[in-house]
């Protein structure tokens, strides 16, 4: 035969270049966080609160928004579409990422996170600009890019070296790191931070009991300032 029946397997060699995550300290997130404006700021929040991806925080919606009575809480669950899993995505708050949640409640009516914008005045000049609130495109924006420029330079002159590369040039996605990696130090295990961080394991249910939700509840409310790791700190310091 002077043809292959089939194609023969081929090894694809992993970018071995590519970016390592970084995970913020509470120190490092506290200065980055404190330069940002006050909505992208409450975003960063959530999303370090929650492990979810950027756009899945920019296209979050009310109506994804699930009352778990026997819990007191709610969730959400984000349509499988929007998810680079293709699974829908199960979204459990934590008491910081819910306090967030209620801050933005009553905005926009569709979207839970949105900007008010000016967009025509009225004739009348001494009429309030009206506004419309409209939806966050993406968190790597202008705002992120210029916070974590000044936060550089503040961890410069608080503690008296340069901030790591990592730092100076922190994605939106290290944020997802941050909550995985604290995850991990407050000894959740791998199966439920899988879970948490949406994504796809054989195991993965696609209905959750209450005493599954309340398994993943009490998980993210395990994050705390004082779980942080000295190690890595210490780590980063001799790089």
């Amino acid at each position: 035969m002077t043809w292959l029946q089939t194609a023969p397997l081929i090894t694809v060699e992993r970018n071995r270049g590519a970016r390592k995550a970084y995970p913020l300290s509470w120190e490092e997130q506290d200065l980055l966080f404190g330069e940002l404006p006050d909505l992208n700021r409450e975003m960063a929040i959530f999303k370090v609160n929650t492990g979810m991806r950027d756009q899945e925080v920019c296209s979050l919606q009310w109506s994804w928004e699930l009352k778990v009575d026997a819990l007191g809480v709610s969730v959400f669950v984000i349509p499988r579409e929007l998810v680079k899993n293709r699974e829908d995505r199960l979204v459990v708050l934590n008491s910081v990422a819910r306090e967030v949640v209620e801050q933005m409640r009553g905005r926009h009516l569709q979207y839970v996170f949105a900007y008010q914008r000016p967009r025509t005045r009225s004739p009348d000049v001494y009429a309030k600009p009206q506004k419309t609130a409209r939806r966050v495109d993406t968190m790597n924006n202008t705002a992120w890019q210029n916070a974590r420029k000044r936060a550089a330079q503040m961890y410069r002159e608080r503690l008296g070296r340069d901030a790591p590369w990592g730092f100076a040039h922190v994605r939106i996605h290290d944020l997802k790191h941050t909550f995985g990696r604290r995850l991990r130090a407050a000894g959740v295990q791998e199966e439920t931070r899988a879970v948490l961080l949406g994504h796809k394991t054989r195991s993965m249910p696609t209905h959750y009991s209450v005493a599954e939700l309340a398994e993943l509840l009490a998980a993210v409310n395990r994050i705390d300032r004082s779980l942080a790791t000295p190690a890595i700190t210490l780590l980063r310091a001799a790089a």
